[in-house]
């Protein structure tokens, strides 16, 4: 597995940790959207968010890692 796989299980570990301190009852629904895309993420390897944004024309560059 892959490390940005794993920081997507990670990321979504936390915020549903912050939902449950929170409470399950008194948190908006909409905070389960990115708990379910990054579980899903990190599971199969497709992001849901680069795809979106690989639609609407944005392109997909590695970071560069020079000095310049």
């Amino acid at each position: 597995m892959s490390a940005i796989r794993i920081l997507f299980l990670v990321v979504a570990a936390v915020i549903l940790l912050g939902i449950g301190l929170t409470g399950f009852k008194t948190a908006h629904w909409l905070l389960y959207a990115p708990v379910v895309l990054l579980t899903f993420a990190g599971i199969t390897g497709i992001c849901p968010g680069l795809a979106i944004l690989n639609k609407l024309g944005i392109k997909n560059a590695p970071l560069n890692k020079g000095n310049g």
